[in-house]
């Protein structure tokens, strides 16, 4: 590593809003990191939570950590990391995720590639843990680093070697890029992460992608907080055409490609009228897409199960992959019928 005096100041940006639970182990892995003390500075950016997170952040200003706190009114993580980037002194930008806990080596990892390659954005891949360990909260962490449950992400599902990608997890940015291509849009309350991304990228700029440095992320373990979330991702890859903007890819709509298939199918079953050769092509298409989907579900539930050596699997992870894209694509489809039927909006993105 460079002599301190070299190094520049970095800015970790930490939103959060009630996570008493995960806060203090996020903020001592960023403590713990072998990046020197004097060159950070870490901005808590609290969404006014209502449980202990804020006395637990307190706690670590008052013994006198380089720990700061910060309000975020608005309570998304959009404006958060606009708070925390106007109040920054750091010429780097660092944004984590207040459910993760960081290896020692990440921060100076991170700055070093990140001045090295000229990348716009350089991180890690995440490795999810269940909040509670059931059987069902090992599944869910399961479909989460699957390429069946979540197609070709490599931030979750890994890389062999160091790669540019779409994305990489909690971003390590030039604070000067913000400059260039404006501060975070606080009209996608979700997607944050793929919008700033899409505009790096379309700044000409690339996203470095270091595979192993690998951040715990710990995953919801409840069915109710599982399909929630998924629907919130999938709402959000559709909603910002809204605001003229195309944050998704192609593994981004299959989900709800997929929902639109089968209610498509329940269509065509349904209705009595609908007869005849057609009718029969049609049902014989569908037919062939599900048959092939429950395949692939119960083939990629058998790798689980062997690999973890945990039977049950075979039986839970179907339900857990169709839960996983019945929702995010149900959540696509409702954000498209808002954009179809609402119109579109303006935005205004402001630079830093």
């Amino acid at each position: 590593m460079k002599e301190i005096s070299d190094l520049p100041m970095v800015t970790i940006i930490v939103p959060c809003r009630n996570e008493e639970e995960f806060i203090g182990q996020c903020l001592d892995s960023i403590l713990d990191n072998d990046y020197p003390a004097e060159k950070l500075e870490i901005l808590v950016v609290d969404g006014m939570s209502e449980d202990r997170t804020r006395s637990i952040v307190r706690g670590y200003t008052e013994e006198g950590r380089n720990v700061k706190l910060l309000d975020n009114v608005r309570g998304i993580i959009p404006s958060a990391m606009n708070t925390g980037i106007l109040r920054s002194k750091g010429s780097i930008i660092m944004k984590v995720d207040a459910h993760s806990a960081y290896p020692k080596e990440y921060i100076a990892r991170c700055v070093t590639n990140l001045i090295t390659s000229g990348a716009g954005n350089v991180g890690g891949v995440v490795k999810a843990i269940p909040r509670s360990d059931t059987v069902i909260g090992r599944a869910i962490v399961h479909s989460l680093s699957s390429r069946f449950g979540i197609g070709n992400s490599a931030f979750r599902i890994g890389s062999k070697e160091a790669r540019f990608s779409d994305t990489a997890y909690s971003g390590c940015y030039q604070k000067k890029i913000f400059h260039e291509i404006g501060l975070y849009d606080e009209n996608i309350e979700r997607s944050e992460d793929v919008s700033i991304n899409s505009r790096i990228l379309g700044s000409g700029r690339k996203i470095l992608l270091l595979p192993d440095l690998v951040i715990t992320y710990s995953a919801r373990s409840t069915m109710k907080d599982f399909l929630k979330h998924n629907y919130d991702n999938g709402y959000w890859v559709t909603y910002p055409l809204k605001f003229g903007l195309r944050l998704f890819s192609t593994r981004h709509l299959v989900p709800l490609f997929f929902v639109v298939g089968l209610l498509l199918a329940i269509v065509t079953v349904s209705m009595p009228s609908f007869h005849g050769g057609l009718k029969s092509i049609l049902l014989g298409g569908f037919g062939f897409i599900f048959g092939t989907y429950i395949f692939l579900g119960l083939l990629f539930s058998a790798q689980v199960a062997f690999r973890e050596r945990e039977p049950t699997m075979v039986l839970i992870m179907p339900l857990i992959y169709a839960s996983l894209h019945l929702s995010y694509g149900a959540g696509s489809l409702y954000g498209l019928a808002e954009v179809l039927f609402h119109g579109s909006g303006t935005r205004k993105i402001e630079a830093a």
